[in-house]
């Protein structure tokens, strides 16, 4: 039942675009940096130049980048042409970077099998000696309190489960495509 739910939002959101005769799809599979940034980005612009329907995202990536997935969140938010995130092939998952970006799409879908979620921020860190340096408490509940409300403004935007996006940054949750 969900499926047939995901795909009459998917026909709506496509009908509701300008008339025309093509859907841009690209693949995103692997950690999102400022590479992916870019390439999303070409590919909105490619998709409003052609007069697409819409760009759909077919995502697999465990996270990545703050940056980058801020980047992508915005261009998402900004494009005339609606975005549709699906999450595939089944055993893919959206987490971390990855939750981020599926929520700020106009239509986000998951394959039989997917996940969603994991959000909390993983810092990054080190010194020029090599040397391994461990973010201060501070810095990291920084960190955590911007993702949370980054996530929260996110899924209110799109009307998505404000509490559990939230809950994705704070606890770490993930959802399987089935009870998404």
């Amino acid at each position: 039942m969900k499926s047939v739910l995901i795909c009459l939002t998917f026909c709506l959101v496509c009908a509701s675009a300008p008339a025309a005769e093509k859907v841009a799809l690209i693949k995103i599979n692997g950690a999102i940096g400022p590479a992916t940034a870019s390439y999303i980005a070409r590919s909105i612009d490619e998709a409003r130049t052609q007069n697409a329907q819409c760009l759909v995202i077919q995502l697999n990536t465990p996270g990545g980048l703050l940056d980058s997935t801020q980047t992508i969140v915005q261009d998402f938010l900004g494009s005339t042409v609606p975005v549709v995130v699906y999450v595939s092939p089944t055993g893919a998952t959206a987490t971390s970077a990855g939750c981020f970006i599926a929520l700020a799409a106009n239509v986000a879908a998951m394959a039989p099998a997917t996940t969603i979620g994991a959000a909390h921020p993983v810092m990054l860190g080190g010194i020029p000696s090599g040397q391994e340096q461990k973010p201060d408490d501070t810095m990291k509940q920084k960190l955590e309190n911007f993702s949370v409300s980054y996530i929260e403004t996110i899924a209110a935007k799109r009307h998505r489960n404000v509490d559990w996006a939230k809950s994705a940054v704070r606890e770490s949750a993930s959802i399987t495509a089935e009870k998404a």
